[in-house]
């Protein structure tokens, strides 16, 4: 039977979700995202300069080694579990890249086949033919630079299984469980593996690492923060910093634009009529008529729309800007911003869909590690 437990939960798996950031914060000890902290960090990109990017475990360490001109590695991962990717994990991709562009001396994109089978379902078969031939091109065209990428399999890369094992013994069912709430056999495979491949690239060669996540990750840097203390005498591991974003929301409003909800979430690649489609459902921070929304203004922090403009389709910051001042004011109403949304999406989705084919050509020519 699983131990009681108090507080929040954060589920990795997705059953369950976070409500409020800032309550999450406080219990699991996070640290906010500061302008001091982005002041110290060169060029960030659009996510971290509108705090979409809210909180993170020691990012100092990582913007110390890019100032000082210090080795780190940047490292994520694809779960193979679907045939397409929805909007949101652009955001993982987009802060990968932030800091492999940033001096990273190592960038690794892992393919989570084991964690897909034991948690998933998949065959290994599956996982592979889906890796190869959509999620690693998908990444690909979204900005991931291929050239300055080790790429690898969780299924060939022995070191990782090596390490599975030792931490099996490192930490008990309990301890898994106040971590992340009711387990299968399954899922602590997963959860052992990810802090495996977390720590990895420092089997290879000693240096700090950042891991960019969406906060119903966290459980799985926390693990992996545990076992660097209860390994170090053995390993002398540094604590993984991680690095945080917000959910893109639902655009029916609710927390989380998911799987579970195809009508609700834009996918990579979607058909531009079904993107538009979808859009002009979205949620709106409107008023009730056309009038009182000219006289009162919109209320683009309940809007939908406005988020898919700060998240993902409006890259300059003054643009931003004067689409929000225009809402506030009454200027703009929803129709204007959601035709101008259909519009960046068509864009967008054109862009990424030649992106990707011209990285389908690339995959043969990849370095993926074997050991």
């Amino acid at each position: 039977m699983a131990r009681a437990r108090k507080g929040p939960l954060i589920d990795p798996w997705g059953s369950e979700l976070p409500e409020d950031y800032v309550r999450i914060i406080e219990h699991f000890g996070l640290e906010i995202f500061t302008d001091d902290l982005l002041e110290a960090l060169p060029r960030p990109n659009k996510l971290m300069r509108r705090k979409i990017v809210f909180c993170h475990r020691d990012l100092k360490v990582i913007a110390d080694a890019i100032r000082e001109h210090k080795p780190f590695y940047v490292l994520t991962g694809i779960m193979p579990s679907a045939e397409k990717l929805h909007l949101g994990t652009r955001m993982v991709i987009e802060n990968f890249r932030y800091f492999q562009e940033a001096g990273a001396k190592e960038a690794y994109l892992l393919v989570a086949d084991l964690e897909a089978v034991a948690t998933r379902g998949l065959t290994l078969q599956e996982a592979r033919r889906r890796a190869l031939e959509f999620y690693i091109p998908a990444y690909i065209a979204l900005g991931i630079d291929p050239g300055k990428t080790k790429f690898y399999f969780q299924s060939e890369n022995r070191t990782v299984l090596r390490l599975m094992t030792r931490f099996s013994a490192k930490v008990t069912m309990a301890e898994m469980e106040a971590i992340y709430g009711q387990l299968t056999p399954g899922k602590v495979v997963g959860a052992l593996l990810d802090a495996a491949d977390i720590l990895y690239p420092q089997v290879r060669e000693k240096m700090p690492g950042v891991i960019p996540v969406g906060i119903d990750q966290d459980p799985h840097i926390r693990l992996t923060r545990d076992l660097v203390k209860r390994t170090r005498s053995e390993f002398g591991f540094t604590a993984p910093a991680s690095v945080y974003h917000k959910f893109t929301p639902s655009l029916d409003g609710s927390f989380k634009m998911s799987k579970s909800k195809p009508e609700s979430c834009i996918w990579l690649p979607e058909d531009p009529a079904s993107t538009e489609r979808k859009i002009w459902k979205a949620l709106t921070g409107g008023r009730s008529s056309l009038a009182e929304q000219r006289a009162k203004g919109g209320q683009p922090e309940k809007c939908v729309v406005f988020e898919l403009f700060k998240q993902h389709l409006v890259e300059d910051d003054r643009e931003l800007d004067q689409i929000y001042e225009e809402c506030r004011s009454g200027a703009r109403i929803c129709g204007e911003c959601k035709t101008y949304a259909t519009e960046l999406m068509r864009e967008f989705m054109e862009d990424f869909k030649a992106r990707l084919e011209e990285a389908r050509s690339m995959v043969k020519d990849l370095e993926f590690v074997q050991e």
